[in-house]
């Protein structure tokens, strides 16, 4: 009797920390990327991101990124950038609670290949991030790798699925890792939607999202030419 009281308490107690952390929620991320062509080897990214612990409610994190691209050519180019980002890192709201702020600095090299009809795309960067908890302040480091595969199924849709590991280069290695999967819709030529389904994977924690997100990139050479 003791060993089943036991087991049940045990149980409880796993089922309020995932309710309490959001675990057994889908959560929804929304978001927005632009490359914006001002020259033939230089171009703008810029980025909007809001992700929520339940669909498009209970706030976790603004992301707002921006950075200059070099295109070394049509299947390489690298970014030096900025990021913003408003994190509140607890799923349960609490009164005056303190949701904390990170600067970062990103540096991206990126590389494109064709395997008959797969198109393929590695992503990688490092990142020096500059937290303030307000009580305390903290310098990170970290870098990360994408592949990405992209699978045109007609002119108009597409299948996209990356995978992308997090490595903390100073205290515990492993930090995150992201599976994902959508299908994409190419509404114009510079302009695509894509819905998918996002594992977030942690060290002790596992989250679902639903991504929705538009892709629009404007080619502004000939209105700056004008100029």
């Amino acid at each position: 009797m003791k060993n089943i009281l036991g087991l049940l308490i045990l149980i409880s107690t796993f089922t309020i920390k995932a309710q309490e952390n959001g675990e057994n929620k889908l959560g929804s991320w929304h978001m927005y990327f632009g490359t914006n062509r001002i020259s033939n080897k230089l171009s703008i990214h810029t980025e909007a991101q809001l992700r929520y612990y339940e669909q498009a409610k209970n706030f976790n994190q603004l992301l707002l990124r921006t950075g200059l691209n070099y295109h070394i050519d049509a299947n390489a180019w690298a970014t030096l950038g900025y990021g913003y980002i408003v994190t509140d890192g607890s799923y349960e709201e609490f009164p005056d609670e303190t949701n904390y702020l990170e600067h970062r600095i990103f540096e991206r090299f990126f590389l494109k290949n064709k395997v008959w009809e797969f198109n393929f795309e590695h992503r990688y960067t490092l990142e020096q991030r500059f937290l303030d908890f307000e009580d305390r302040t903290d310098v990170q480091h970290r870098m990360r790798y994408r592949l990405q595969m992209t699978l045109p199924l007609t002119n108009t849709f597409f299948l996209n699925f990356y995978d992308e590991i997090f490595i903390n280069l100073q205290d515990d290695i492993f930090s995150q890792n992201r599976l994902y999967a959508a299908l994409g819709i190419n509404v114009t030529d510079n302009m695509s939607l894509q819905v998918g389904y996002l594992k977030n994977h942690f060290a002790t924690i596992h989250y679902d999202r639903l991504q929705i997100g538009i892709t629009y990139n404007p080619d502004l050479r000939s209105i700056l030419k004008k100029k």
